[in-house]
C-alpha cells in the first residue's frame, strides 16, 4: 500500500500524474474522459494517482505562455465525481494561495474521510497575490489534527540557484510533509547535486530521508519543449538541441526519460535515498498520452528489476 511504502520510507513508488479536464468541458464528455483514463492505468498496478490543481503561472515568466491558460476542475471534485471506480490511492494537489485560512480549515474537515492524500502547493511567485503563504496552510492543517498523509513539492532547479532546496525539504517536513514530488526532471545534474546534498545534511545533522517521487514527462513536440521551459523545467543545451534535430521527438524523449530514471536510481541505490517516479501526463495529444503509459510500464520494470537485486 502507498501508506506503508511512506510511512517505511520505502524506494520503488510509481505513480500517474493527471491534469483535470477543462472547466467549461460538457459534462458527457467529462465522463468519457475519465473512462478512458481509467481503462488507460487501472492494470499497470500503480501506487497512487496524481491530480494537479492548475494555477496561472503568468506572474513568474515575464514571455508570453505558449498555451493559453484555461481553468480547470477541482482535483479534489474531479477524482469525487468522475474516479471514484478508479481503485488507487489518490494525491490530490491544493493550491493554497487562493483560500483564507478558514477556508482551508473548512476544506480540510469536510474531506476528512474523502482524501487521504494532499499535496499543498503555494504560489507561482511572490509576485501573485496569496491570501494564505505555504507555511499558513501547513500550520492551518496541524491544527486541524488531519488524517491527510502531506506531501511537498520539491524543485531542483531551484537547488541550482539558491543551493538551498535540501533546507526548504527538511523544514515541510517539520511542518508535517512525509513524502515529496519533484517538478518534472530533465537535468540529471541539478537533480543528483540536491540529492547529494540532501543526503549528506541528513547525516550531518541525523536526520531520516523521506520518500522524493521524480516526475518524468515525455516531451512530443516543439511547442511542448517550448511549454516546459516556460513552467521553468531546465533543460541541457545539448538536449535541447539532440530533441529539436530528431527526427521523432518524441521517442527520443522517451529515451532520455529512461536514462535518467536509471541514473537516479543507480545514484540512490548506493546511498540508500528512498525515491520513486510519478509519469505526467499533462498533454491532450493522444501520441503523448500513449507514450506516458509506455514510460510508465518501462520505469515499473526498471524499478522491479532494481528491487530484485537489492533483495539478492
Amino acid at each position: 500500500m502507498l501508506k506503508d511504502k511512506i510511512n517505511n520510507r520505502n524506494s520503488g513508488i510509481l505513480l500517474y500524474g493527471l491534469t483535470p479536464p477543462k472547466l467549461k468541458t460538457d459534462q458527457s464528455k467529462i465522463q468519457s474522459i475519465a473512462k478512458k483514463q481509467i481503462e488507460r492505468i487501472s492494470d499497470i498496478g500503480l501506487d497512487g494517482l496524481v491530480l494537479y490543481d492548475i494555477q496561472d503561472e503568468s506572474s513568474r515568466n515575464d514571455a508570453p505562455r505558449p498555451f493559453p491558460f484555461i481553468e480547470t476542475l477541482s482535483p479534489d471534485v474531479y477524482s469525487a465525481k468522475y474516479l471514484k471506480d478508479l481503485n488507487l490511492p489518490k494525491i490530490i494537489y491544493k493550491s493554497v494561495g487562493k483560500y483564507s485560512k478558514q477556508e482551508l480549515g473548512h476544506w480540510i474537515k469536510e474531506n476528512a474521510e474523502q482524501i487521504d492524500y494532499s499535496v499543498f502547493v503555494g504560489t507561482p511567485s511572490n509576485k501573485q497575490k496569496s491570501s494564505l503563504s505555504l507555511n499558513d496552510a501547513y500550520s492551518v492543517n496541524h491544527a486541524a489534527n488531519s488524517s491527510m498523509i502531506l506531501g511537498g513539492v520539491t524543485i531542483p532547479e531551484r537547488h541550482y540557484k539558491k543551493n538551498d532546496e535540501h533546507l526548504r525539504l527538511f523544514k515541510k517536513v517539520d511542518k508535517g510533509c512525509h513524502f515529496f514530488i519533484s517538478q518534472c526532471v530533465y537535468n540529471i545534474n541539478n537533480t543528483k547535486n540536491f540529492l547529494s546534498d540532501y543526503y549528506y545534511s541528513s547525516m550531518a545533522d541525523d536526520r531520516v530521508l523521506l520518500p522524493i517521487i521524480f516526475t518524468l514527462t515525455p516531451c512530443g513536440s516543439l511547442k511542448t519543449m517550448e511549454f516546459m521551459e516556460w513552467l521553468g523545467i531546465d533543460m541541457p543545451q545539448w538536449l535541447k538541441n539532440d530533441l529539436k534535430h530528431s527526427e521523432d521527438i518524441l521517442a527520443k524523449s522517451i529515451d532520455v526519460c529512461k536514462t535518467i530514471a536509471k541514473e537516479l536510481l543507480d545514484y540512490c541505490a548506493g546511498k540508500n535515498i528512498p525515491i520513486g517516479f510519478n509519469i505526467e501526463s499533462v498533454s491532450i495529444r493522444k501520441a503523448e498520452i500513449e507514450a506516458s503509459i509506455e514510460l510508465l510500464r518501462d520505469v515499473k520494470t526498471m524499478m522491479k528489476k532494481y528491487e530484485a537485486s537489492s533483495v539478492s
